[in-house]
């Protein structure tokens, strides 16, 4: 299946004193894509929750403020008994400038415990993997 693309606006306070998108902002633009990609095919199976239980980002290039949305193509890898990882490449128009992965658990609020993905949640996830991806 196609990579899942998501749409972030940069606001003028993330850049930095040295005139530049923070690296902090970062995290926001990968949960607001991520969020969207769930939302995307939202189902109730997913209704116990996740946890972030880990980001790793390697930055490329700086980003400069400027009223156009980066792009962020997303796709999931990795799926376990109870964790996936949600790949992204994040653009600037059509250079890449970042890249970025986020380790998901699924969690058992009641419990306050890891759970295992069920069958319903991991076939919602495979429409997700990009067999191409690095």
């Amino acid at each position: 299946m196609a990579r899942f693309t998501a749409r972030c606006a940069m606001r003028w306070s993330d850049m930095d004193a040295y005139g530049h998108v923070n690296n902090t902002a970062y995290l926001a633009y990968l949960e607001q894509a991520r969020v969207s990609m769930f939302f995307d095919r939202y189902d109730s199976s997913f209704s116990a929750g996740t946890v972030v239980s880990h980001h790793e980002i390697t930055y490329l290039r700086p980003v400069v403020y400027h009223p156009e949305p980066l792009r962020l193509e997303l796709w999931v890898a990795d799926v376990r008994a109870a964790s996936f990882r949600v790949c992204y490449e994040i653009f600037d128009g059509e250079t890449l400038v970042a890249t970025a992965s986020t380790n998901l658990v699924t969690f058992d609020f009641s419990t306050d415990r890891p759970r295992r993905l069920s069958t319903e949640e991991k076939a919602i996830l495979a429409g997700y993997t990009d067999e191409l991806a690095p």
